[in-house]
């Protein structure tokens, strides 16, 4: 999607990779299993209208799963107590509404297991083989269940997760402070690193943590989104950047406000 432009490889030390939708194709486990809730849960609630995937990109997609169930059932005008994160997934709180969900995506990941998309893989063998360090930040709490069930535990030094977010009381997507956590621990600034995100929320954190690279992978949100969004530059693959990681550098040129293709 994207044209050439140089920028120094030693500018880009590190990537910072969001994982569902990004390495694997779990962001289509997390919609269903959303799609499950709230289907059932607006229908039962009377509530209009009905759930739709524009909801899942507009209040649930990158955050932290109890600010998405909460987001949601506001843009609907219902309110819930937050409750516990212990709650039953049974329990009509905000928590206990996100642990319903969580069931339903554990049950789908253990019934079909999940496949990295090649494309990812082929950039995370290039990076490594390149000596660019790598961590995996996502709001999800199956980040490293996900990882295992795809045969990738052993690949990222670094995990920042919704669990470890949360030991570390750390806030949630479109806040920096996991992606600056992930930046902290692989010893690299923030401004030699590159997030890689395929959510609206995910990639506004490159702007506000001031990421040297913001990469948006347009996995359907659209690459005019990621780009209001501060996307640098966006692919609909990650294999896109494979070669400019091979060669020394990651290049490209941004359009400016009359559309031309300009040097910055």
């Amino acid at each position: 999607m994207n044209a050439i432009q140089a920028v120094p490889a030693t500018d880009i030390r590190a990537l910072l990779l969001d994982l569902d939708g990004v390495v694997t194709p779990t962001a289509e486990v997390h919609r269903r299993a959303w799609a499950a809730l709230f289907s059932n849960e607006l229908r039962a609630r009377g509530a209009s209208p009905d759930y739709s995937d524009d909801d899942y990109f507009t209040y649930i997609d990158g955050k932290p799963r109890h600010d998405g169930v909460r987001d949601l059932l506001a843009s609907r005008g219902i309110a819930l107590h937050d409750g516990l994160p212990t709650d039953a997934p049974d329990a009509e709180t905000v928590w206990g509404l996100g642990n319903r969900k969580n069931d339903e995506f554990a049950r789908i990941l253990a019934e079909e297991g999940v496949t990295p998309y090649p494309g990812s893989i082929a950039l995370i063998d290039a990076a490594e083989a390149a000596g660019i360090a790598m961590a995996i930040v996502t709001s999800s709490r199956n980040g490293k269940r996900v990882l295992e069930a795809a045969g990738l535990a052993d690949r990222f030094p670094v995990v920042v997760d919704g669990v470890r977010a949360a030991q570390l009381q750390l806030p949630g997507k479109p806040s920096p402070a996991t992606y600056l956590r992930a930046a902290e621990e692989l010893g690299v600034p923030a401004a030699d690193c590159a997030v890689v995100e395929d959510a609206i929320s995910g990639v506004a954190v490159g702007a506000d943590g001031d990421f040297g690279l913001i990469i948006g992978v347009d996995r359907g949100v659209g690459e005019h989104a990621l780009r209001r969004a501060g996307a640098h530059v966006v692919v609909s693959d990650l294999a896109e950047l494979v070669e400019h990681v091979q060669t020394g550098a990651l290049r490209w040129k941004q359009p400016n406000d009359r559309g031309e293709e300009a040097t910055s």
